[in-house]
């Protein structure tokens, strides 16, 4: 994703890692909203190990925002605290990323 001597990166690339985000930060906040939803009807729930998968590819703002927003999780250690890190983290690599291709 770096730009390479003189050589921007490519706009298509760009798009593609904006619709990715946008589709892994999407996924991470409808995965909690559909297991609160299961929890309070006290049906078959999604696997912890499921709602934290596309958190750590990406899309741990919207697991967060789904957290909050459906006040899911929010008891857990490493719910309340695991997705502010791997946030923390993929903003960092964001910038770092913004640097390299500036």
């Amino acid at each position: 994703m770096a730009k390479e001597r003189g050589r921007a990166m490519a706009p298509e690339l760009v798009q593609l890692v904006i619709l990715y985000l946008m589709a892994v930060n999407l996924a991470a906040f409808f995965l909690m909203g559909v297991d609160k939803r299961r929890a309070v009807g006290k049906k078959w729930r999604i696997s912890e190990k499921t709602l934290f998968l596309p958190a750590v590819l990406g899309g741990a703002l919207g697991g967060l925002l789904g957290m909050r927003f459906f006040h899911h999780k929010t008891r857990h250690w490493y719910f309340r605290w695991g997705f502010p890190l791997l946030l923390v983290v993929q903003l960092l690599l964001v910038v770092l990323a913004l640097r390299q291709a500036a």
